[in-house]
């Protein structure tokens, strides 16, 4: 009798340890990733903002396919990302059609353009000129810069770094903009702009060393790692911040400080998490509903993003090199879920408008042009670190010069 007892209570400690396991942590499943199914993804993406480009040099913004309805509502800011993720694009692929998509968008940034002070900086509706837009057009353009040779857009270059420089506080953290009605700063900050400028600021400095950006660099990253959460009250930190993380990736030469390093630790912990959580939301349904709502595109965009300029710190940086293969390890499982989740040509074609299908990342019943830029840039990422290729940008021009 106490034999059976005690049998009977192992077997319910089993059932019970066993659905603990299912539904405190559900099973992984990383999708697609394969070089090849990621290669054809970065394509894939590519191919989808290029087709969907206007005449202008503005991209499509926003579909919703159930009601095949494409918005007006636009985004400053999301464009200059988009034009940078295709000088990437056009740059892994050394493809000229690609470059002239991404110059046309840039062409509707410098159109743009408004002129103050010394500095130059692009706004949308001639009111506003904001910090995260002219940071990624900075890198967009720095990214042209190393793909083509061409400097004739250097001295636009520096007027926005003129800009940047303008708005950063002596605390190193930014104002969100500039007001041109009352030709002055705003007075609030972003999250993430911040970020982005740090990107923008260390690309400024490798293109023009010895100018002094380097200094409002190193402003801006010890802001961004000693004070930012904090003040933003961000509960869960480190906030996690895809620009940061480029931005230690390039400045890693330089040379960091421990808490720099240390703090590169923690975003590799944070993004790990995420991407983890999302691959056992992949594994089906049950872990859907044990973890939520899947993450659209953008946001799992930036982790792979993230993930592959922590993968590049280290391969600079002994301090951080121990985490190298796991931080791999998330990132290649990261990019195989963004291939796995992209709507491809069979199912494309059963919609009113396959073109706004094929290649795009849907959430939430509709697809954002920065659902296809941050996939893009990851996904470009990710098949140099399967390539073991260390360098972000190439070492000399890979397209001719326009």
């Amino acid at each position: 009798m106490l034999h059976r007892s005690f049998l009977l209570s192992v077997a319910v400690w089993v059932v019970f340890a066993g659905a603990l396991r299912v539904a405190v942590v559900p099973p992984e499943s990383c999708g697609k990733t394969g070089a090849a199914s990621l290669d054809a993804a970065a394509r894939e993406a590519t191919a989808w903002i290029l087709r969907n480009q206007q005449p202008d040099g503005a991209y499509t913004y926003l579909y919703y396919p159930d009601q095949d309805v494409v918005p007006n509502d636009y985004n400053i800011v999301r464009h200059a990302g988009v034009t940078m993720s295709l000088y990437q694009s056009a740059t892994h692929y050394k493809d000229r059609e690609t470059l002239r998509a991404a110059d046309s968008g840039l062409d509707w940034l410098i159109r743009r353009l408004a002129k103050r002070h010394g500095w130059s900086a692009p706004t949308q509706n001639n009111r506003d000129a904001s910090l995260g837009a002219a940071a990624l057009m900075t890198v967009s353009l720095a990214e042209r810069r190393l793909a083509t040779g061409d400097s004739k857009h250097d001295d636009l270059m520096r007027e926005l770094g003129r800009f940047m420089v303008a708005l950063q506080r002596n605390d190193g953290n930014f104002a969100l903009g500039f007001d041109l009605g009352s030709d002055a700063p705003f007075q609030g900050t972003s999250r993430y702009y911040p970020g982005e400028a740090l990107w923008a600021l260390a690309l400024l400095h490798e293109a023009f060393p010895g100018e002094g950006w380097d200094e409002a660099a190193r402003r801006d990253l010890d802001y961004l790692i000693t004070s930012r959460d904090d003040e933003a009250g961000i509960t869960f930190q480190p906030l996690p911040d895809q620009w940061l993380a480029y931005g230690l990736a390039e400045m890693a030469p330089w040379g960091l400080d421990d808490v720099h390093i240390e703090h590169a630790r923690a975003l590799a912990g944070r993004f790990g998490l995420l991407v983890r959580t999302e691959a056992q939301r992949e594994h089906g349904s049950l872990g859907r509903l044990v973890r939520g709502p899947e993450a659209r595109a953008s946001g799992l965009g930036t982790w792979t993003e993230a993930l592959s300029s922590l993968w590049r710190l280290a391969s600079t940086d002994d301090r951080f090199s121990s985490l190298e293969d796991k931080v791999k390890d998330r990132l290649v499982c990261s990019a195989g879920i963004l291939a796995a989740r992209q709507v491809d040509a069979s199912a494309a074609a059963k919609s009113p408008r396959p073109g706004l299908m094929q290649g795009a990342w849907f959430g939430r019943g509709e697809t954002r042009m920065d659902d296809q830029q941050h996939a893009l840039t990851g996904l470009l990422y990710t098949l140099d670190a399967l390539d073991g290729d260390t360098d972000r940008s190439p070492l000399a021009p890979v397209l001719p010069s326009p």
